[in-house]
């Protein structure tokens, strides 16, 4: 009848580490494209921690998605979240290496 479900803490983490990830390469992005396209060793680094970011909240997602009795919300979206950070450095990475 009642269940004892509770947030998972990991799951939380795995979200709010998405958002500041994604929050992150959009400023970049944004910094880089106001400053036409010459990105700075600054920015650079700011991707880098934002994937270091997006991986570590893949991870906490994952790990908090294989716990019982808590509810998914949480970390399904972490794992979206982190998901389309991962994927937006690789493609930031991609177009740097071939020239898009």
């Amino acid at each position: 009848m009642f269940t004892n479900k509770s947030q998972s803490e990991r799951g939380i983490m795995s979200t709010v580490l998405g958002i500041l990830s994604d929050v992150s390469i959009g400023l970049a992005v944004f910094s880089s494209f106001r400053i036409g396209g010459r990105a700075s060793a600054r920015l650079g680094t700011v991707i880098l921690v934002a994937m270091l970011f997006s991986i570590a909240g893949l991870v906490f997602g994952i790990l908090s998605r294989m716990e019982k009795d808590k509810f998914y919300f949480f970390p399904d979206l972490g794992i979206l979240l982190n998901g389309i950070g991962v994927c937006a450095t690789g493609f930031i990475l991609y177009a740097g290496v071939f020239g898009l």
